[in-house]
């Protein structure tokens, strides 16, 4: 009896599974110097399990703030502010989805054990760490949690929520400002480069901390899993990174993912809709939400609706459905476990055929010298009558999209142009490679929806790349640090920003001295330059304004008296807290975490990105752009790599790794890497098994 109790609790709590024998001592832990795991098993379920147990170790709170957010119960642990989440991740139908779309087979075998090993990892590190768990009926998780905490993530990026937002705003309408602010991906062939390698940049933009920052771990099994990477608090394999013979980076993408429709509904009969001449009932779902004030949890009752087009609200007496193919299937984690275990270009191809990961730019390169880019997404076949870029009729079954979608040879893409690379910074994907080589519009789909503009860092990178015949590792180093802004400046949602520099100081003496400051600056964010401290205040004025006045949208032009109102409000900035105009960025601009804090440069939408935030004395605090950073040389003898993060490897502030990296970061250096077992374990400074 003693016996089949303990059976019962190691499968609840996970240091076994049903389908998965776990024994923790066939798995190492290697810390190198600054603290990144290296994960070394005989299989790939005991690497996930391997890979839980150390991200708990480093970042407990963000794995479990993405998965109470996808069980709608952030808001118990962190109030309000994660009130948003919770509620998405119930009005999306996440419960519902994976409910319906879990069975015993969506999975492969081999993948399911890698699920069970990563959930027998981070259920037995709750399991011995209880006084972690911020809930405690939140463990064990299941494979329905893991996945619902997918999914949400990729809702998120796909961008599903700045759609929900225009409707509870009033602002019904779509428009094309889809665009983000960071992320870098560029592959350059041997046939460009001057020591015949091929080169990747892995140069995402993500917040800095927090879920949706990147965990750097090196994953290495037995069975041919051998990956590092960067990968997101929670998620069981690596995001981005490279293996043995290829790697990949990603940049989110912005083709039409999500749609919007207005439902007819009946007069006479509450909660009746019409599709196609008949009337249809809509679900009633409730939500009972549970919010931390203080030392209280308050509860909030929010109501929402399911359509045959998906999640609907109601707004102002009108009720508006949105359909995305984010919620619609669960098997991205899949995906992207085969893209990190492909060996060469064909691999990696049929792993991208699955057509599970519903989002992101890819840009990919290997040994064999193969680049390529491509906008991926799950993009579905839709009505060309329609105008997909409006506000669609939700009464007929012609605007209601079937979830079958573009394959994958009908997507923007780019492979081995002439050119010699291939690139994306989160602009149209009709720009991706040198004019020549580059796809166009009109031989895709419209009703996809892919932007057709540009931003500044991708103006900077055609600047750059026209500059070189060959280009040199250092040069490739050069391009992917660049600080400096196009000779034009275009950015989305004020596009005539580059009046700035033009202004008449003559007609404006009060801020003359400004104007001649940056009419005279060179367009470079360097941490010393005054000149990049007025322009980043005077731009963070302006995208306030932008904001409050909802003017955040693509097409927007802002007058010279708003321009002046913010050099103006830039002046009192400078003179109220630093008493002199003449202030560095890096005096500005700090990146801060406990009690480090270094000067930081970079702008908004410089290829090398950096964004802030108001924090204490008129200064500003770094929290989205450059974030986790892998540079990468690809030759027939292997590949070479080394990389940076934002702060360290953990997000404990007792952890010797919780700012170790943040000099080099700062600097614009990085530390060398290998996937090289021995090294790793020659070099490491410990070696352990999780409990």
């Amino acid at each position: 009896m003693q016996k089949s109790l303990s059976l019962v609790i190691s499968l609840l709590f996970g240091t076994v599974s049903a389908f998965c024998q776990i024994n923790p001592a066939n798995i190492q832990i290697a810390r190198d110097v600054w603290g990144v795991p290296h994960i070394f098993a005989p299989t790939d379920a005991e690497v996930a399990y391997g890979l839980a147990w150390a991200n708990a170790e480093d970042d407990f709170g963000s794995i479990q703030e993405q998965l109470l957010a996808s069980q709608s119960k952030l808001a118990q642990v962190k109030g309000k502010s994660a009130a948003v989440l919770d509620v998405i991740a119930h009005l999306i139908g996440l419960r519902e989805l994976i409910d319906t779309a879990y069975h015993a087979k969506t999975f492969s075998p081999d993948f399911q054990r890698v699920m069970q090993g990563y959930l027998a990892g981070i259920n037995a590190y709750a399991r011995q760490n209880p006084d972690k768990v911020w809930l405690k009926d939140s463990f064990p998780i299941s494979e329905k949690d893991l996945l619902r905490s997918y999914v949400l993530g990729f809702a998120l990026f796909t961008g599903m929520p700045n759609e929900l937002s225009k409707i509870l705003d009033g602002r019904i309408q779509k428009d094309e400002s889809k665009v983000g602010t960071g992320s870098n991906a560029i592959a350059v062939s041997r046939r460009r480069t001057t020591d015949q390698k091929t080169y990747l940049a892995i140069n995402s933009h993500q917040p800095l901390e927090g879920p949706f920052a990147w965990y750097e771990v090196h994953l290495h099994s037995e069975e041919g899993w051998n990956v590092l990477g960067g990968t997101l608090p929670g998620f069981l394999a690596i995001g981005h990174g490279v293996n043995e013979n290829l790697g990949w980076a990603h940049t989110v993408n912005h083709p039409d993912f999500t749609d919007v429709y207005r439902l007819e509904m009946n007069p006479k009969e509450k909660l009746q809709y019409k599709l196609d001449g008949r009337w249809e009932t809509l679900q009633q779902r409730t939500l009972k939400l549970k919010v931390k004030i203080g030392f209280l949890k308050l509860s909030k009752k929010f109501t929402f609706y399911w359509s045959k087009y998906g999640a609907t609200v109601k707004k102002d007496g009108k009720f508006y459905a949105l359909r995305f193919p984010a919620n619609l299937q669960i098997q991205a984690a899949e995906q992207q476990y085969r893209m990190n275990k492909a060996r060469n270009w064909a691999e990696f191809q049929q792993a991208l055929a699955m057509q599970k990961l519903p989002c992101f730019n890819i840009v990919y390169a290997d040994r064999a010298d193969n680049i390529y880019y491509l906008s991926n997404g799950l993009l579905p076949y839709r009505n060309p009558q329609y105008d997909w870029r409006k506000v669609l009729a939700g009464n007929t079954s012609a605007t209601l999209w079937e979830p079958k979608y573009h394959k994958i040879s009908e997507l923007p893409q780019v492979l081995n142009p002439a050119s010699g690379y291939v690139f994306n910074s989160n602009n149209t994907p009709y720009n991706a490679t040198a004019p020549a080589d580059n796809i166009r519009a009109q031989d895709y789909d419209p009703t996809m929806g892919f932007i057709t503009f540009d931003n500044n860092r991708s103006l900077r990178m055609q600047e750059l790349f026209s500059k070189y015949d060959k280009i040199s590792y250092e040069d490739f180093k050069t391009i992917k640090y660049d600080l400096t802004y196009p000779s034009k400046m275009y950015y989305y949602f004020a596009q005539n920003l580059e009046d700035v520099f033009h202004l008449n100081e003559a007609q404006y003496p009060d801020i003359q001295e400004l104007i001649q400051m940056v009419k005279t600056w060179n367009r470079r964010c360097d941490a010393q330059s005054p000149e990049a401290g007025v322009f980043m205040l005077c731009a963070n004025f302006l995208t306030i304004k932008l904001r409050q006045e909802q003017r955040d949208v693509y097409g927007n032009l802002l007058t010279e008296a708003e321009i002046v109102e913010a050099m103006r409000l830039t002046k009192s900035h400078l003179q109220k807290y630093f008493k002199t105009l003449k202030v560095p960025l890096g005096e500005l601009q700090k990146h801060i975490r406990g009690k480090k804090s270094l000067p930081m440069p970079g702008g908004f939408d410089t290829i090398a990105a950096m964004q802030s935030r108001p924090d204490q004395n008129g200064r500003f605090k770094t929290y989205q752009g450059e974030s986790y950073i892998s540079l990468v040389k690809f030759s027939e003898q292997g590949v070479e790599l080394e990389t940076i993060n934002a702060y360290g490897a953990s997000a404990n502030p007792d952890s010797p790794h919780y700012t170790d990296q943040m000099e080099y970061y700062t600097q614009q250096k990085t530390k060398k890497m290998t996937l090289n077992k021995v090294e790793v374990l020659q070099n490491a400074q410990k070696i352990y098994s999780p409990k």
